[in-house]
């Protein structure tokens, strides 16, 4: 396959500071790759950079065989490029049906089928983006932008702070996304054992740079690199055995 997404020696931020620091990777069409890295180590900001909403020192990136390192964000959504930040973005005085048809562009996805990716959102067709609750939203950003006929999906930490019932049926919908409808996904998230099984790559980040690169799988059963660079144990605490197997009486004494 050939490559969707190349960024070549990458440097950008906010203002003046520098927050990604000469970095490249590439990205084949129909791969997913998680993009991994303590907070503050310039996960979102590359997200953003992709999407040209940061300052660009120097570099260069390329989507679809085009150079688009100058084109405004709104040039790179028409090109291809789907983006759900953290702050989801969708609008909560339309409906969640009028949320999905303002968008629409193209006839790859419909509201029929956005429908049958995510349930919950047939169900609530008709509720104001408002009335949702916060992993119902989160699903209708991930629909609005699947709306666009993105060639790449950018999504900015979309399990976080949802509730474990929520994490499972969005993820379940976002592997769906990968596995059958072979879109190419750069996921970030903090919660790296969720993402690394339905993604194909890894890379995490630290001071805008990439310090580990592998396969997902890879990842998954590098309990050292997990640990040293996402602060993620090794292995599950256990429980402490007792070193008074007997229990104490009323008094505070060990019973006889």
């Amino acid at each position: 396959m050939s490559d969707l997404l190349v960024i070549e020696n990458l440097v950008s931020g906010y203002r003046d500071a520098v927050v990604i620091n000469g970095l490249s990777l590439s990205l084949e069409a129909g791969q997913a790759l998680a993009l991994l890295g303590r907070n503050g180590t310039g996960k979102t900001t590359l997200i953003d950079s992709i999407m040209g909403l940061t300052r660009h020192v120097s570099g260069r990136i390329s989507f679809n065989g085009e150079d688009i390192t100058r084109f405004a964000p709104e040039r790179r959504a028409a090109a291809g490029i789907g983006w759900v930040p953290q702050e989801r973005n969708i609008f909560r005085s339309l409906t969640v049906e009028e949320n999905l048809t303002a968008v629409q562009r193209g006839s790859a996805w419909t509201v029929e089928r956005v429908y049958a990716m995510f349930p919950r959102l047939g169900e609530r067709k008709r509720n104001l983006g408002n009335q949702l609750s916060g992993g119902e939203q989160q699903m209708l950003a991930v629909a609005r932008a699947l709306m666009l006929d993105p060639k790449l999906l950018l999504l900015d930490e979309p399990l976080e702070g949802l509730a474990p019932i929520i994490v499972d049926e969005l993820l379940a919908a976002i592997a769906r996304l990968i596995r059958e409808e072979k879109l190419t996904v750069i996921l970030v998230e903090q919660k790296a054992r969720k993402i690394l099984p339905v993604t194909d790559r890894a890379v995490i980040l630290d001071r805008g740079a990439i310090v580990h690169a592998a396969t997902s799988a890879e990842l998954l059963a590098d309990e050292a690199a997990m640990a040293a660079h996402l602060s993620v144990a090794e292995r599950p605490a256990r429980p402490r055995r007792s070193t008074n197997p007997v229990p104490p009486d009323a008094t505070g004494h060990n019973a006889p």
